[in-house]
């Protein structure tokens, strides 16, 4: 390669990025702090993390298992369907209750099929206590017990169609990853405030110090001083538009730290006590799900699953009636 040719590729425009990306770009840069968007270039010196960023949320949705048959007749025969709702009730007062599910079958594309998929989240959570359990030969009623239950179970992105509710969870995903930067740069927002209402703190008791002629205070105050205003240089070089973008664009390149699946194994019996790993396989049941970890460190079990459109309607219908009775009461 000529030298005129090496110089031309190095100054010729980056070709365009691919729609999907361009899309992507477009979310991201509308999502983002208004400090961010005041940086020049900025699709320039993005482009490339919110890629990265876009194929690593694609990679979390399709590592999600199901889509899983949640009903009564999955309540009875699947044990992780079981051990994520305490009755068959629970079911049908979770589709019931879900503003997601009663916005979808006001949608005309809730006729487009029969059932629909969404995402299952739910909070797994253990309570210590003690019950009875057989140890050899011998019944006791005092053994040390862990139970396993979910909380919080919700329903996300109904859709009538699996690929459809993939795609809307994976611009969830992207939109949870900007929501956590956005607290960050909130964040530094918050500790330069704080550390001004500190400097002017200072300020006032070093002028204390001098008036009356302290001078172990009045050192003591200049080097706190000093202190601060260091610390406060830090954070507006850390709020200035062109590095707040280096920082945005480091954290789509490892999206890892704000969000991520975390494979989960646990060995339970029918009643969700948790199991030995010495305990016969024939008397437990073991549960495998992965967790959604995020930036704020909440975990949630996460899950697709199917519902009929019949199952839903019926379920609202009754949630309706029950609050009618409620409020005529």
């Amino acid at each position: 390669m000529s030298l005129f040719s090496a110089i031309a590729d190095l100054i010729k425009p980056a070709p365009p990025p691919d729609p999907e990306v361009a899309a992507a770009l477009d979310r991201v840069i509308g999502m983002t702090d208004p400090l961010v968007r005041a940086a020049p270039h900025l699709e320039k010196h993005l482009a490339g993390a919110v890629e990265h960023a876009l194929g690593y949320c694609t990679g979390l949705v399709a590592a999600l298992p199901g889509p899983l048959e949640i009903n009564r007749q999955a309540f009875s025969q699947d044990p992780l369907i079981h051990a994520l709702f305490a009755t068959a009730a629970d079911i049908d007062a979770m589709l019931g209750r879900s503003q997601a599910i009663r916005d979808y079958l006001e949608r005309p594309e809730c006729w487009e099929a029969d059932c629909f998929c969404a995402m299952l989240a739910a909070r797994r959570q253990q309570k210590k206590q003690f019950g009875m359990a057989q140890q050899g030969d011998i019944i006791r009623n005092d053994v040390p017990q862990e139970v396993l239950y979910f909380s919080d179970q919700t329903l996300i992105e109904p859709t009538c169609d699996l690929d459809r509710t993939r795609d809307r969870l994976r611009a969830r995903a992207l939109e949870s990853l900007l929501t956590a930067f956005n607290s960050h740069v909130d964040a530094l927002r918050r500790a330069r405030l704080n550390l001004r209402a500190d400097l002017s703190v200072e300020h006032a008791q070093l002028l204390v110090s001098r008036q009356h002629d302290d001078a172990e205070h009045t050192a003591e105050h200049t080097r706190h001083l000093a202190e601060l205003e260091f610390r406060l240089s830090q954070y507006a070089d850390s709020l200035m538009p062109e590095n707040l973008v280096e920082t945005l664009a480091d954290f789509l390149r490892h999206p890892e730290t704000a969000l991520s699946l975390t494979p989960v194994t646990v060995r339970v019996d029918r009643l969700g006590i948790v199991q030995r790993e010495d305990t016969p396989d024939d008397q437990v049941q073991t549960l495998k799900f992965p967790e959604l970890s995020s930036r704020d460190r909440r975990q949630h079990i996460a899950t697709l699953v199917r519902v009929t459109r019949e199952e839903a309607l019926a379920a609202v219908e009754k949630s309706r009636d029950q609050q009618k009775r409620y409020i005529l009461l």
